[in-house]
């Protein structure tokens, strides 16, 4: 064997140069040739400019910058519009705004969500550009996907923090429409780096600056009440005592129904009944085995003294629907009973597999929602809002039907989802002009979200939902509240406006130290 390698080396090193140099560009093409194969052979993951599928995951993530659908053929009309519009500003002339919505979701809950977010954040966007007074920077929407549930949000805040130092010049990020964990972690991420953000129908208390004098979120504006707030103005409103009522609460619950718990728990204090707790599957939107839990707590509410009418719901919107059509098949059929829960309930009126006969035989169903159309046109207070600012919205409505704003496709109010989202884009287009220096065009990300403190008094957004007055700490003071009641025929009915304050905000609007 040694004498053979010691012939091959001798062999190799009578080679003329010509013939070794040779040898060894061949090695480095055919080298190369295997780098090129594999290259061609591996998948495309984009999707669209700025969009792509993470390993292991069909979902198209990131930012899109054009009229990408993400496959949703009933976001389609919208985005397309979006398209237009963004496709006639020039360059240098506008900032854009990130909208961050689950675009590949696929329960059809949450995809008619986004698609109200989306149509309100865009009219919001048309108006800002076509504003009689030329204010100045112009808006580009352009669309953030996290993933469905927010799997992939890291590559999503990824994108957008890119896109604050390109030609992009983003300047804010809103919608954020669900209060979930992953929604958390991404505005803790975006507002760790800088990034302002405007959060849309997002109520958790943990999701909010200023609890425990505490600001874990730089940057971070809401156009929507804390649970705590909603919950007070349910209070305020429905007048219920401690004696008559209990709680049935998600356990371990999410940063929504965790936070919708608490506040209902201090409402109800001295409740001879406690609370009832339910454990529901970890995405859900999913039905689970939560029926049964349904219907056995359902058993124990008849056994209930019979001065015991009302039921504080701290849950998802699938599982609101589960113990609905539960209570409506109870055996103490000759008892009343009132629900009473968060904005989650605004999901119910599109929801097919909610029994409607439950409504029809003693079960009432009332809930806080975010926004509601009627909520301004009838006996409207004086301040905290009014018919005017209500109208503005609904004026593009009507336009939006054809060119040049529209079309949109049929757009619904009711859940109150197309209003919060206009209100919250209005707070992100005056957060970034407000911090525009004069005499320039773009105003420093810095500056941004500096503004909100400042979005008061005189210098409050009049949304479509009401007045948006924040406090030090970003969130709205004493915003109208809207108390909706789910009819038999399973359709929303606005009841009456409702204040955590108790009472609609002075004329000043300034929400005290």
């Amino acid at each position: 064997m040694r004498r053979r390698l010691r012939e091959l080396f001798e062999e190799i090193r009578t080679i003329p140069v010509y013939r070794y140099t040779a040898l060894v560009v061949a090695a480095v093409l055919v080298a190369g040739l295997v780098v090129l194969v594999r290259t061609a052979l591996q998948e495309d993951r984009s999707c669209a400019a700025g969009v792509a599928r993470p390993e292991g995951s069909d979902e198209c993530v990131g930012v899109s910058t054009s009229a990408f659908d993400f496959g949703q053929r009933r976001l389609a009309d919208t985005i397309r519009a979006v398209a237009r519009e963004n496709s006639r500003l020039k360059t240098g002339t506008y900032v854009s705004v990130a909208l961050y919505e689950p675009y590949t979701a696929t329960d059809t809950d949450t995809l008619n969500d986004v698609l109200h977010e989306l149509q309100g954040a865009y009219l919001a966007q048309y108006a800002a550009n076509h504003d009689d007074n030329g204010e100045t920077p112009y808006i580009r929407l352009v669309l953030a996907n996290p993933g469905a549930t927010g799997t992939h949000w890291e590559q999503a805040v990824d994108r957008i923090v890119s896109m604050t130092t390109s030609s992009d010049r983003l300047r804010a990020v809103t919608g954020i429409g669900t209060s979930t964990d992953n929604n958390k972690k991404a505005v803790a991420e975006l507002t760790r780096l800088g990034v302002p953000v405007v959060g849309s129908s997002i109520t958790a208390d943990d999701l909010a600056n200023g609890q425990q004098g505490k600001d874990p979120y730089p940057g971070l504006a809401r156009v929507s009440p804390t649970n705590t707030d909603e919950a007070r103005a349910l209070a305020s409103f429905a007048k219920v005592t401690a004696d008559r009522a209990l709680l049935v609460y998600d356990k371990p619950g999410d940063p929504y129904t965790k936070t919708l718990q608490q506040a209902f728990t201090t409402l109800l204090k001295g409740s001879p009944y406690g609370s009832w707790p339910f454990t529901p599957p970890a995405d859900r939107s999913q039905e689970g085995s939560t029926p049964n839990t349904f219907r056995q707590i359902t058993d124990l509410v008849c056994d209930t003294d019979a001065k015991l009418d009302t039921v504080f719901f701290a849950g998802r919107h699938t599982q609101l629907r589960q113990f609905i059509n539960a209570l409506g098949r109870r055996g103490c059929q000759s008892r009343k009973f009132t629900v009473l829960t968060g904005d989650e309930g605004s999901y119910l009126t599109g929801d097919s597999q909610l029994d409607a006969s439950a409504l029809q035989h003693g079960v009432s169903v009332r809930y806080t929602a975010l926004a509601h159309p009627d909520a301004w046109l009838k006996n409207a207070p004086a301040t905290g809002g009014s018919a005017q600012d209500s109208q503005e919205l609904d004026k593009l409505l009507a336009a939006s039907k054809t060119a040049p704003v529209g079309p949109i496709g049929t757009v619904a109010l009711a859940d109150g989802q197309s209003i919060i989202a206009y209100d919250a884009m209005q707070l992100a287009v005056h957060g970034v002009r407000e911090a525009t220096p004069a005499q320039r065009k773009i105003p420093p990300l810095s500056d941004v979200g500096l503004q909100w403190p400042q979005v008061k008094g005189s210098l409050r957004v009049s949304g479509a939902s009401g007045w948006i007055c924040l406090d030090v700490h970003g969130n709205p003071y004493d915003k109208a509240v809207p108390i909706v009641e789910l009819t038999p025929k399973g359709a929303a009915r606005f009841v009456k406006l409702a204040w955590p304050e108790g009472r609609p905000p002075s004329k000043e609007c300034l929400p005290p130290a």
